[in-house]
C-alpha cells in the first residue's frame, strides 16, 4: 500500500478549511493508495484550529494530522513543516482554499505510477479543464514568471506557480528549501530542475480561482519576490 501525503498550509482559512478537508477525505485515489493529511496551521487567529479539530473528530479514521506554528512564519515555512512531517512515498501541496480540486490527484499520479515521472506539475494553462476567469494582469504575471524561470532552468513548463506539484517524497526531502513565504514555487522549481536525471512532467488541471474579496492572499509584492527568487536560486546561490 502506497501513501500520498497531502500537505495543507492554512492561515485564517475558517471559511474553507472544513470544505477542503471534506473534499480531500472523500476524493478517490488509484487502487493501492491511502492518504495522509497534514494540516499545518501558520498561527491562524480565526477559527481554523477549532474547525480542524471538529474534522478530526468527525472523521477519526481519515489520518488527519494537525501541526500549529507558534508564530506566523509564512506559507513556505508551513510547507517545510509539512514536508518534514510527511511519511508517504509521494507528497502534494493542497491550498486550504477551494481553488484546486482534490479529485484530480489521480491525474497527477498517473505519469508517476506508470514509471515515467519523478515530479508532476498540474498546469492551469493547458488541457480542457474548467478555469474561472479572473484577473488579466495576474495571468500575465504568472506567464512571465514561468517564462523567466524556464529561461534559467531550461525547462518548458506552462505554469511554474501552480500549487499542484506532486513529488516523490525522497526527492523533495533531499532538497534544502529556505523560502518561508511565497517564494517556495520558484525555489523548488529551480532546485528540483538540477537534480541529476530528474523527470518532470506536466498535466492539465482545473482552476476555481477566488478573488481578493473572497480571501485571495497573493499580491503584486509576491510577484516581485518570486522574480527575485528566480534570480537567486538559479544564478546567485546555486
Amino acid at each position: 500500500m502506497s501513501i500520498l501525503s497531502i500537505i495543507i498550509p492554512a492561515y485564517n482559512e475558517e471559511k474553507t478549511i472544513i470544505s477542503i478537508l471534506d473534499k480531500v477525505i472523500n476524493c478517490q485515489l488509484p487502487e493501492g493508495f491511502e492518504k495522509e493529511i497534514v494540516v499545518v496551521d501558520d498561527h491562524s487567529l480565526d477559527q481554523t484550529a477549532s474547525h480542524v479539530s471538529h474534522c478530526i473528530k468527525k472523521w477519526p479514521n481519515a489520518n488527519i494530522h494537525y501541526v500549529f506554528h507558534e508564530t506566523n512564519r509564512g506559507k513556505g515555512a508551513a510547507i517545510h513543516t509539512g514536508i518534514a512531517y510527511a511519511g508517504g512515498e509521494y507528497i502534494i501541496v493542497q491550498d486550504a482554499d477551494l481553488e484546486y480540486d482534490p479529485e484530480e490527484y489521480s491525474i497527477l499520479l498517473k505519469p508517476m505510477l506508470s514509471g515515467q515521472a519523478d515530479v508532476v506539475y498540474g498546469s492551469r494553462f493547458m488541457g480542457g479543464k474548467p478555469h474561472r476567469i479572473l484577473f488579466f494582469w495576474h495571468s500575465i504575471g504568472n506567464k512571465f514568471l514561468t517564462m523567466f524561470s524556464n529561461m534559467l532552468t531550461n525547462l518548458n513548463l506552462t505554469d511554474m506557480e501552480t500549487c499542484y506539484k506532486l513529488f516523490r517524497s525522497d526527492i523533495l526531502k533531499s532538497i534544502n528549501l529556505k523560502e518561508n513565504r511565497f517564494g517556495f514555487e520558484p525555489e523548488v522549481t529551480a532546485k528540483v530542475s538540477r537534480v541529476p536525471g530528474i523527470r518532470i512532467y506536466e498535466v492539465g488541471i482545473s482552476y476555481y480561482g477566488r478573488s481578493y474579496s473572497e480571501g485571495k492572499k497573493v499580491n503584486w509584492k509576491d510577484g516581485f519576490r518570486a522574480l527575485y527568487c528566480i534570480l537567486k536560486y538559479n544564478i546567485w546561490s546555486r
